[in-house]
């Protein structure tokens, strides 16, 4: 999963970036309403970070930006202490969650997965395909009860699939969901995480649609 920081102060914008790579997200990050703006505007997101306060372009004039051009990934905002009126103005520019100021940052990525989880319609924390479970508290998977060992990039091209069971993904889909702005895409390499991961998980699991992605289905 791919998120997207929109933060001016220094300290806090490499906080949450650190805290995200951490928790196996690939993050891109803005440090003004321009360039963070142009970011939401051309690249895929499953979820963004937007302080209000920025410089050059405030956050819900990027986030009215945003929504007037159809980009729908989930928003939370970061508000001021006390500023109630920022936090109403930004749910009606069409904030999907809002945190204020000075926050804890395990409730930032809560509800980061939260968000996440609803965009792609789950309630639970835990995403099941089969025998499959991906615990997105923990960042761990498991396979009838047994943990599996798992790169942070084959993590990642699982957890984008175990989001979206019975869809078909393509290449380029997880290239954009798998890999941060400035990493070196190689679209090759998405070939051999596919194949990491079928030789750790039952057979069946990840299917191939020939010239077009990937599916994930509950083994038979």
């Amino acid at each position: 999963m791919r998120v997207l920081v929109v933060e001016d102060e220094p300290t806090l914008a490499a906080q949450l970036a650190e805290a995200l790579r951490g928790a196996a997200y690939a993050v891109d990050v803005a440090h003004n309403g321009v360039d963070g703006h142009y970011a939401g505007a051309v690249e895929t997101y499953d979820a963004v970070v937007l302080d209000l306060g920025l410089p050059q372009m405030d956050g819900i004039t990027v986030l009215k930006k945003w929504r007037a051009a159809g980009r729908g990934m989930p928003v939370l905002i970061l508000t001021a202490r006390d500023a109630w009126h920022e936090k109403v103005a930004g749910i009606d520019a069409g904030a999907d969650d809002y945190l204020t100021k000075p926050f804890h940052m395990e409730e930032l990525l809560a509800r980061l997965r939260a968000l996440i989880r609803r965009a792609g319609g789950h309630a639970s924390a835990e995403l099941v395909c089969g025998p499959v479970v991906l615990d997105t508290r923990n960042s761990r998977v498991s396979v009838d009860g047994r943990a599996l060992a798992l790169t942070s990039h084959e993590y990642r091209v699982l957890d984008y699939l175990m989001h979206h069971p019975g869809k078909l993904v393509s290449r380029s889909d997880l290239i954009e969901h798998i890999y941060a702005q400035d990493f070196d895409r190689d679209s090759n390499t998405v070939e051999v995480f596919i194949a990491r991961l079928r030789k750790k998980l039952p057979p069946g699991t990840i299917e191939t649609v020939r010239g077009l992605g990937y599916r994930l289905a509950a083994p038979p």
